[in-house]
């Protein structure tokens, strides 16, 4: 089994769009029986949305120093809303449940696998601290 995160993006206009014409029960639901087959599944390890992108800051490190800006973030092409991460045996596993997601019209998800520590340099002091810590808290 592999982790993957499903980072959920739409455009500003898609959406307004969805946030002018969706009920938000509706939506509520209709997300809430994807992610109940996520779960049922075995997959879901962690899914969470996000506040709006004007309550957001950015903090931008093109300097020298970096430099602290309210969002939304000036020129946006897409926004990220959520995410979702899926445990499962392969990137196609999770294409095909991305596939299923009922997102709006004007979205894309982009798939990215979340490596394992165990991938990482096993005599370096700082992988070592995290997993102690990853143990200690239940992760490993």
């Amino acid at each position: 089994m592999a982790k993957y995160m499903l980072i959920m993006r739409s455009t500003d206009e898609a959406f307004a769009k969805f946030a002018a014409e969706v009920d938000f029960t509706e939506m509520l639901e209709t997300m809430g029986k994807f992610n109940d087959e996520l779960i049922r599944a075995g997959v879901m390890l962690a899914a969470e949305g996000l506040a709006d992108a004007a309550e957001g800051v950015v903090v931008d490190f093109t300097g020298e120093t970096p430099v602290v800006t309210d969002g939304p973030y000036g020129e946006t092409k897409e926004l990220f809303n959520g995410f979702y991460i899926l445990d499962v045996a392969s990137q196609q596993e999770a294409v095909e449940w991305a596939k299923r997601m009922p997102l709006m019209s004007g979205s894309k998800l982009e798939i990215r696998r979340v490596p394992s520590i165990d991938e990482f340099p096993q005599d370096n002091e700082y992988v070592l601290r995290e997993r102690a810590w990853r143990v200690e808290n239940g992760q490993l």
